[in-house]
C-alpha cells in the first residue's frame, strides 16, 4: 500500500495505464485469433478481409507501447506466412 502522496498518485496512474494496455492487447489478440481460425478453416475470403484489420491492430498496439516493436513484427510475420501458405495451397 502506498504511503506517500506521490506513491498514491503513481498507483492511480498505473491502474489507468494497466486498464488501457489490457484493452489494447486484448483487442489485438482477439483479431489475431479470428484470423488464425479463418486460416485454419481454409476460409480464404474471411482471412483476406481480416488481414488488414489485424495488421492495423498490431501496429496500433506497438505504437501505444503495449507490444515491443520486435514482438509486433514477429506476430505480423507469422500470420503473413500462414496466410500466404493458405493462398498458395488453394491456388
Amino acid at each position: 500500500m502506498p504511503n506517500t502522496k506521490s506513491a498514491k498518485r503513481q498507483l492511480r496512474i498505473n491502474l489507468r495505464r494497466r486498464a488501457r494496455n489490457k484493452s489494447i492487447k486484448s483487442r489485438a489478440k482477439t483479431f489475431m485469433k479470428k484470423l488464425k481460425k479463418a486460416i485454419e478453416a481454409g476460409d480464404r475470403e474471411a482471412a483476406l478481409a481480416l488481414y488488414p484489420r489485424v495488421m492495423g491492430e498490431i501496429d496500433r498496439a506497438v505504437k501505444k507501447g503495449v507490444f515491443h516493436e520486435n514482438k509486433g513484427s514477429r506476430y505480423k510475420s507469422k500470420l503473413s506466412k500462414q496466410l500466404n501458405a493458405l493462398l498458395k495451397a488453394q491456388g
